[in-house]
């Protein structure tokens, strides 16, 4: 974190005025992307640099907790998160905003930051803020042309029309589905965004819809308008009776032992593409194969660790992830659906597709209002790169039985083989669209109307009946204590599979990020093995 830049702030100055034994005020650094949890892995954790949303968390239970302090000043620099996380974040600071007067300070006026920064008493803007609230929207980048330009074309068989994991790789355009529920996305997400600065700036949510109009260019108009409650710099926010977070740690009282008698809740992380296996991650910044990836022996692992774990009485899962592969996804959806003990499931930025499967039947479904879920929906396909062999000089030969060569990139499927694909893609939908019937308590008609492929935003999902409440993983956790009938302040541990060392699968990690990196045979480049039935979202859906 960069130190304030001002005098009085200098660890060389550390006098405070007279008649003070203890600072005031306290100023806390909001930067990154905060991500929810530490990485369960020890070795992993003991290398990450994030900052995390369980350490701004347990951060700010020290500030409530500090008689000694009047306010915080919440410095927004380099302020990275999605708008579910800024969701999350403005939960936190609202929390703190019952104790103490909290004052967040933007240097930018953006969507995401302004999310955050409505769980504060107050907004500050410099008078040169940049002001930048157009609304949210979407670009999503159409390969279909260019790919067949080089000699490669994409075979893609969905259910239905609004499944839009593979088309940006098959066609050259946005078809008129995939506009249309993405419009709906981001019009929920504009509904949300209202109504969280209207509830913060105390305006109607027609007043804070006007505020996404464009018009706004300048702090003092953002703050005629009611959007901020302050023109300030920095040092005008701050007294000599302020300190930074880091400055204070040892005047905090310890901790509260948490209340560990009646029992703990498990927490568990699905982040990124589901697929069979171990999880995995691969910072290579290829298509289909970076990011992190959530292994079916991994996540089924941790649930029934806990499940079988006597202290545990109950469940989070914690999903991130736009789906994957059907068959990892049914089953960690088993582990869930056959948990005697509550589980409940909490959405972060995605739970779509096969992230939204593995949630069915939780005893409890939280989505953040900007949450991206639903997309309940069935997608197959393969590479056809039949071209670009002919133009290089690349010249298959087959020998054996040719449907055992169906999903070779050097053809495309036959009229044979493509019936084969549709039928057994429409028997996935079938079971999805029972899954959810049967875990939400709704017709199977109304889950196909509500299906097709299509996502919701968090908004519109719990008015459809796919989710149960708005709200974070602090909601999720309270939850939880409450289905098991546990204080709020029972302990929460990160649940890993059982003799979880980190060497072994840091190892295999590095060694599976550099076979992504130089092995380019078809199978390679389709990160689910050999199975080519996905419940999957693509996730080049980044709001701005």
């Amino acid at each position: 974190m960069a130190p304030l830049n001002l005098p009085f702030l200098n660890k060389t100055d550390s006098t405070l005025p007279g008649g003070v034994t203890r600072p005031t005020w306290v100023v806390l650094d909001l930067q990154g992307a905060y991500p929810a949890r530490q990485p369960a892995s020890p070795l992993a954790a003991l290398l990450n640099r994030t900052e995390t949303l369980e350490a701004l968390e347990a951060r700010v239970e020290k500030l409530r907790d500090a008689e000694w302090l009047h306010g915080v000043l919440v410095r927004f620099g380099g302020f990275a998160a999605a708008p579910a996380t800024a969701h999350a974040v403005r939960g936190i600071l609202g929390r703190l905003a019952q104790n103490k007067r909290v004052v967040a300070h933007l240097p930018q006026l953006s969507m995401t930051a302004l999310i955050a920064a409505s769980g504060a008493t107050e907004i500050a803007a410099p008078e040169s803020a940049d002001v930048m609230l157009g609304g949210f929207a979407v670009e999503s980048t159409f390969l279909g042309a260019f790919l067949k330009k080089h000699g490669i074309e994409f075979e893609n068989l969905r259910i239905r029309e609004y499944k839009a994991a593979l088309t940006r790789f098959s066609q050259d355009h946005m078809d008129e589905a995939n506009r249309e529920q993405l419009s709906a996305y981001i019009s929920g997400m504009e509904s949300a965004w209202a109504r969280d600065l209207a509830e913060a700036r105390g305006v109607t949510e027609e007043t804070a819809r006007g505020w996404l109009s464009g018009n706004l260019t300048s702090a003092q108009g953002a703050l005629d308008a009611g959007l901020i409650t302050r023109i300030a710099y920095e040092d005008e926010l701050v007294g000599p009776a302020t300190r930074p977070m880091a400055a204070v740690l040892e005047l905090f009282m310890p901790k509260k032992p948490s209340n560990a008698k009646a029992g703990r809740i498990a927490v568990i992380p699905l982040i990124g593409t589901i697929i069979p296996g171990k999880s995995r991650n691969n910072p290579v910044p290829l298509p289909l194969l970076g990011g992190p990836m959530a292994g079916s022996d991994t996540v089924t692992a941790a649930l029934k660790r806990a499940k079988h774990d006597d202290k545990t009485k109950a469940i989070v899962l914690y999903v991130n992830s736009g789906g994957g592969s059907a068959l990892a996804s049914d089953l960690i959806w088993r582990e869930v659906a056959t948990s005697e003990k509550p589980v409940v499931v909490v959405m972060d930025e995605y739970a779509a597709s096969g992230g939204y499967y593995v949630a069915t039947h939780a005893r409890h479904i939280v989505a953040s209002p900007y949450t991206l879920t639903g997309s309940i929906g069935v997608v197959s396909g393969k590479p056809v790169m039949r071209d670009l062999f002919a133009r290089n000089g690349l010249n298959p030969e087959r020998v054996g039985n040719d449907r055992a060569l169906m999903y070779s990139a050097s053809r495309p499927y036959s009229d044979d083989e493509r019936a084969l694909i549709e039928r057994s893609i429409g028997e996935v939908y079938d079971r999805f669209v029972s899954r959810v019937a049967a875990g939400r308590k709704l017709t199977p008609e109304r889950v196909n109307e509500l299906g097709r492929g299509r996502i919701w935003s968090g908004l519109d999902a719990l008015e459809n009946g796919l989710i149960d409440e708005l709200g974070d993983l602090y909601t999720g956790i309270e939850r939880a204590a409450e289905l098991a009938g546990l204080p709020y302040d029972a302990p929460t541990w990160n649940a890993t599979p059982k003799n979880h060392g980190p060497l072994p699968e840091f190892v295999q990690e590095a060694a599976s990020v550099a076979q992504s990196a130089v092995t380019l045979d078809s199978l390679s480049l389709w990160p689910f093995g050999k199975e080519r039935i996905l419940t999957w979202f693509d996730q080049d859906v980044k709001v701005r």
